[in-house]
């Protein structure tokens, strides 16, 4: 995979987690609480620091926001979850129906 086909690759982990949490203006260790929450889980460099993708920090970002609004981080991961799922669940439901015979 080349520089430039990395870069936009939205799950290519490009971000350590110093840059990561400067991004989203949190902490490392809301970074950390996101992955001990399961809703986010960052790939390891070889020396073992954190690498997060530029869709994991959207997830973040958005769990920032909620969290912010006064909701637990727990239940804000939840719902991250299942807005995912049902964006998954939309895309492939419209996929299927370009694909289907008219």
């Amino acid at each position: 995979m080349s520089a430039e086909t990395k870069f936009d690759d939205d799950d290519y982990p490009a971000y350590t987690m110093g840059r990561a949490a400067e991004m989203l203006g949190a902490t490392p260790a809301f970074l950390r609480a996101l992955g001990e929450a399961k809703l986010i889980t960052p790939q390891r460099s070889d020396g073992g620091h954190r690498r997060y993708s530029r869709y994991q920090l959207r997830l973040a970002a958005r769990a920032r926001e909620i969290v912010d609004q006064g909701t637990p981080l727990e239940a804000a991961c939840r719902i991250i979850i299942l807005e995912d799922q049902l964006e998954e669940a939309l895309r492939i439901n419209e996929q299927l129906r370009r694909e289907r015979p008219s």
